[in-house]
């Protein structure tokens, strides 16, 4: 136990210094835009009293260091100041939008996760039948589809000519929750069928290659079922590589949702970076490009934890 307290520690301590750097590259990203930001904001036709009073606000008069480091230590408190375009607080401003994303997320995983391991397993088990290239086929094309083409696919049948579900995934205070998975529906299988193709794909070659052991070929011998086989003899082996798979799209499932929520208008983080970079609100673009960095070491350092404690080879390596 003690020896995999350590590994965590050593894992999180590494994940707060890449999180650090990219902290320095996004903060800095911004001051290497050519000319001045204040006058990128507020226009040519900014007057100097008002470019003075954005320059204070924003406090470009401080040498860059010094507003790095305040804003640092604004954003381990989860305080990452106020938006220049609407003055609200930027922390106030992304927090309901970042749970919607998280709900969307949710949504999919739950859906996803479930069915592309039992896929996994059924193509495994019927591996080069037709049933097999058929599914290989699919999650190729689901592979190769960008996230926006899927999305604008949905909406062309699901919304336009059989007009299923919305093809604006509009959300409004106290909305039931079956209201609410009806109208988040396509912007989640948008996902799911990216998602799946990875995963079960993963699953199946995780199976796959565990099915020439010789312990695999021992239960064969002693005639088991191909099913027992696979449920039971190959699957609690292949979990390392498969939670590794799983994590690691649940981590694109929050921070790759940007081409999603735009599609389908869905009021998420990733809605709400698009909207600041066209309105140029640099703190809160800082702001949702941290929380997205933030997310996705967390979210890593969770696959490569679980990925070791389901491997005991990996857990006592001596």
């Amino acid at each position: 136990m003690g020896d995999i307290l350590g590994l965590i520690a050593r894992r999180l301590g590494l994940g707060l210094v890449i999180l650090f750097v990219i902290s320095i590259i996004i903060f800095f990203m911004v001051e290497l835009l050519p000319g001045d930001i204040a006058q990128a904001v507020l226009g040519q036709g900014a007057t100097e009293d008002n470019l003075a009073a954005l320059r204070e606000q924003m406090g470009l008069n401080k040498p860059a260091i010094v507003r790095y480091l305040e804003w640092l230590g604004g954003a381990v408190t989860f305080d990452f100041g106020s938006s220049i375009v609407t003055g609200e607080r930027v922390t106030g401003l992304i927090g309901e939008r970042f749970m919607n994303t998280l709900f969307l997320a949710a949504y999919a995983a739950v859906i996803a996760v479930p069915f592309a391991i039992i896929l996994g397993v059924i193509v495994a088990l019927l591996r080069n039948s037709i049933f097999d290239r058929v599914a290989n086929v699919l999650t190729l094309t689901s592979i190769s589809s960008p996230e926006f083409f899927l999305g604008y696919i949905l909406i062309l049948f699901f919304a336009v000519k059989w007009g299923m579900f919305p093809a604006i995934s509009s959300l409004s205070q106290g909305m039931s929750l079956g209201d609410l998975l009806y109208r988040t529906f396509l912007p989640a299988l948008t996902l799911v069928l990216v998602v799946t193709a990875h995963m079960m794909r993963m699953t199946r070659a995780a199976i796959i290659n565990l099915l020439a052991s010789p312990y695999i070929e021992m239960a064969r011998l002693k005639g088991a079922p191909p099913w027992k086989v696979i449920v039971k003899h190959a699957l609690p082996n292949a979990w390392a590589p498969i939670i590794n798979v799983v994590a690691l799209n649940l981590a694109y499932l929050i921070t790759g949702v940007v081409l999603v929520e735009v599609v389908f208008v869905y009021p998420g983080i990733g809605q709400a970076l698009v909207d600041a970079v066209s309105k140029r609100d640099f703190p809160v673009v800082q702001a949702c490009c941290l929380i997205f960095a933030a997310t996705f070491i967390l979210l890593n350092l969770a696959a490569d934890v679980g990925a070791i404690l389901t491997n005991p080879r990996l857990r006592h390596p001596k």
